[in-house]
């Protein structure tokens, strides 16, 4: 058996591993990253949110991720012909809307292509980065996790390490393990998606690059121009709607109850089969332990609705991979960091989460209104765009706050929510005062 040893070993090489590893490596660390995958694979979560773009600058990937080339995203079109799931007609999200100091798009992307960027750029900082590598045991030492043991063309590999991140995606390895995952029921749906080519956007009659999301009274189906001729749809439903019929009738189905995601697809060919993905929608409310920490959706996978996966994810690794540099240093301070990490982690899982249920739930226009009583309604939109564009860590935003009060929505056990935004953290003072500020405007005009 080959032995080895490294400061972490990260199971799983998605947008959530190949980061904490980037940034593990950055730092001068000693990472083995592992991927089952001989080659990563299709996955669904094509569509970024702009904060990933402050996400990605602040760790040093912004330029990388900019000259790949991918469909520019500068909003999101919200359809809603029931007119009971969003605001009346068509809403859309511009994210030119959210204020000074934000990146005001993101991107729309292939996710193979992305994922093996993503490694590319881990491996260039210093990882050591293993395709085709299935871990098979988590080493245990008393009650801590001390390595892996993995499979590698028919031989045996074991990595001793003083820390392992699972970034294993809805794998799950350590979550498994311990039996730790919860279904959250309410939204466990199962979408049909496939791509189509041809796609000309001059029968757009939304913005270009825009991804869609249209609603109707079984779900919701997405639209995401993923190339210059490229398109990816989808259709998200309850399971007992899927298995009432079957997919190909489904998916027609749903799709033509959104005439203008019809409009779009005007001359393209699918391009792929369908696809399937089921269980959406599970949580952990143990994400760490003694030796380890769960990263992304290995701890919590939410319904893609609003496009939020691929940035929690990636937030939750590059606090993950600081969290460990500070203990790396400082053994002694390892519980009192993983229990601020575990409420970080939850803090964003949670608010995402929220804005689901709002929307599923059919509050958010509720919601909306019952944030414009705490601030002026010029600042609203921004903060309700800011909230749909990745602002899931903030203290200050009065969306996020409403939502915050359903205890309905509540997804974990207690925990002490932990603020402070990834992707903008020097502008958490200036939020606070923004709100303050708000507040005082809404006094002044007697609402």
């Amino acid at each position: 058996m080959a032995k080895e040893t490294a400061d972490v070993v990260v199971i799983g090489a998605g947008p959530a591993g190949a980061v904490s590893a980037f940034v593990l490596a950055k730092q001068g660390h000693s990472v083995v990253l592992l991927e089952k995958e001989p080659n990563p694979r299709f996955h669904i979560g094509e569509s970024l949110l702009p904060y990933m773009m402050g996400l990605f600058e602040r760790i040093g990937l912004r330029e990388v991720v900019e000259a790949q080339g991918y469909v520019r995203k500068f909003g999101g079109e919200f359809i809603d012909p029931t007119e009971k799931k969003f605001f009346e007609g068509v809403f859309r999200a511009d994210f030119t809307k959210q204020g000074a100091g934000r990146h005001d798009n993101a991107f729309q992307v292939e996710r193979r292509r992305f994922d093996r960027m993503l490694a590319e750029q881990a491996e260039a900082a210093g990882a050591k980065v293993v395709f085709g590598a299935n871990v098979n045991d988590l080493l245990m030492e008393g009650d801590r996790m001390v390595g892996v043991r993995y499979d590698l063309d028919g031989e045996s590999h074991e990595v001793r390490s003083s820390y392992v991140i699972d970034a294993s995606g809805r794998t799950g390895k350590i979550a498994h393990r311990f039996g730790l995952r919860k279904t959250l029921e309410k939204l466990r749906m199962v979408g049909v998606f496939r791509h189509y080519s041809g796609l000309d956007e001059r029968h757009n009659l939304g913005v270009e690059g825009d991804i869609q999301v249209g609603a109707h009274d079984d779900g919701w189906v997405w639209a995401i121009p993923l190339s210059k001729d490229t398109i990816s749809v989808g259709t998200v439903m309850p399971r007992d709607v899927l298995r009432a019929s079957t997919p190909e009738k489904v998916f027609e189905e749903h799709v033509a109850r959104i005439p203008r995601i019809v409009a779009r697809l005007t001359g393209t060919q699918p391009s792929m089969d369908f696809k399937i993905e089921t269980d959406y929608c599970y949580h952990a409310d143990t994400v760490t332990g003694p030796g380890w920490l769960m990263v992304g959706d290995a701890g919590c996978f939410g319904d893609p609705m609003f496009s939020g996966g691929v940035l929690v994810a990636s937030a939750t690794a590059v606090r993950a991979a600081e969290t460990l540099g500070q203990a790396l240093a400082d053994p002694s301070a390892e519980e009192a960091l993983f229990d601020r990490y575990s409420n970080y982690f939850k803090t964003g899982y949670d608010t995402y989460i929220r804005l689901i249920h709002a929307y599923y739930d059919g509050e958010l226009v509720a919601m909306a209104a019952d944030a414009a009583r705490s601030t002026d309604r010029d600042t609203l939109e921004k903060y309700l765009v800011r909230l749909i564009g990745g602002d899931f860590w903030s203290e200050h935003n009065s969306v996020a706050q409403e939502m915050r009060r359903r205890k309905e929505w509540d997804t974990f056990e207690p925990f002490q929510r932990v603020y402070g935004c990834p992707s903008y953290p020097h502008l958490d003072e200036i939020d606070r005062k923004e709100r303050s500020e708000s507040r005082v405007r809404r006094v002044t005009a007697g609402r």
